[in-house]
């Protein structure tokens, strides 16, 4: 029942050992103090551990269902990437076009030839799931919505999206336009990370435009102070739908359901989902990404020693009052030599839960180090042919 959303990497180069305990990552098939996830509604679920991408409970993951308006999430990361990337500003005017305008479902009331600032539409899209919204936003991208589904489908791609295919920004029924709950999870998971000043748009309770004012559609906001996102979406083929993500002392959690039969439903069986990750697991980040944790002997370099952190943060997923047998090795490539440079993979971190490994994490150089002078390096070429 349980799985791992993601496996690392097993090959690596012989290293010399230096070894450090540490309570650390656990893989669900060892959280064996937690229950069994309760039973939910809807055609297939999943919960994941943000940090870890562990996953704590699913039914029918990879079934490929109609994704409904929580295609907008993916709508928002493409229009999320042009701002950060600066080609687009949340100034910029966007004119309405007759095929926006005309749209079928959810809609932001944008009137046809009108010129709207990116923001609101995005916050129309977001709040409303407004398909007129979502439609102008992606004529302004992709010059055509079939054009910007194509850029969603190759940011699928890379972000390992592999039971998805898009053809519309809206998420409005066509034969060729499906997702995953484990997809979905992916994708919430990105934006998040990618985009977390925007991603607080997705609490946003209600927006006002044109003098109406619009109530976000996820209901769990109002009933839960740590849910603040993310994307609610229906139609009469795909059910009542969500993607749900909320937050409770460090521990963020992300679920998606599918097919369930009421709004009522959707927000129970998320609730009842993420308080069941609450419940029975607790995470934490052990060591920080940029953490100098080993200082080890640089030879050639100008400084004789270098920080090295991890590649990633390491964090820990366990079951409540589990996870005191857990050990974690670190190994450099030997000998370190200048010139180094920061972000250079330098060494790996293997976490043993017993004899078994649960993880590995790359160890990178955390600064750059430049040759030191000739006197140094004649000392340290002697230093390297008698080690």
């Amino acid at each position: 029942m349980f799985a791992v959303l993601h496996r690392l990497p097993l090959s690596f180069i012989p290293f010399t050992t230096v070894i450090v305990s540490i309570v650390l990552l656990l893989t669900p098939k060892n959280l064996q103090a937690a229950p069994q996830p309760p039973e939910v509604a809807g055609h297939t679920y999943i919960l994941m551990d943000y940090a870890s991408g562990i996953v704590l409970a699913e039914r029918k993951p990879d079934l490929r269902v109609e994704p409904a308006s929580i295609t907008k999430v993916m709508t928002a990361y493409i229009v999320f990437q042009e701002l950060a990337a600066k080609h687009l500003t949340l100034t910029d005017s966007i004119t309405i076009s007759e095929r926006a305008w005309r749209s079928e479902g959810s809609r932001t009331f944008v009137q046809v030839g009108t010129a709207v600032p990116l923001e609101a539409l995005l916050k129309g899209m977001i709040v409303q799931s407004g398909n007129d919204a979502a439609i102008a936003l992606a004529e302004r991208i992709g010059n055509s919505e079939a054009g910007f589904a194509q850029l969603m489908n190759d940011q699928a791609k890379r972000l390992g999206m592999t039971g998805t295919h898009f053809t519309n920004a809206t998420g409005l029924p066509e034969s060729n336009h499906y997702t995953t709950a484990r997809d979905v999870a992916l994708l919430s998971r990105a934006l998040i990370r990618d985009f977390p000043e925007f991603y607080k748009w997705h609490s946003l309770r209600e927006f006002v435009w044109g003098g109406i004012t619009q109530q976000n559609r996820n209901g769990l906001l109002t009933r839960d102070a740590s849910v603040d996102g993310i994307k609610t979406g229906h139609h009469d083929s795909a059910g009542y739908c969500l993607a749900s993500s909320a937050q409770r002392k460090g521990m963020r959690l992300i679920t998606t359901i599918f097919g369930a039969t009421s709004v009522g439903e959707r927000e129970d069986s998320s609730a009842t989902l993420l308080n069941f990750g609450f419940n029975f697991y607790e995470s934490s980040v052990l060591r920080k990404q940029g953490e100098i944790i080993l200082k080890p002997r640089l030879y050639k370099g100008e400084r004789e020693f270098i920080g090295v952190t991890p590649g990633r943060d390491i964090v820990a997923l366990v079951a409540r009052g589990e996870g005191t047998n857990l050990r974690m090795t670190t190994t450099l490539t030997e000998p370190l030599v200048a010139p180094m440079v920061v972000g250079k993979r330098v060494g790996e971190a293997v976490v043993r839960n017993g004899k078994v490994v649960v993880a590995r994490v790359p160890l990178i150089a955390a600064e750059t180090v430049s040759e030191g002078n000739l006197a140094h390096n004649v000392m340290d070429t002697l230093a390297l042919w008698l080690r």
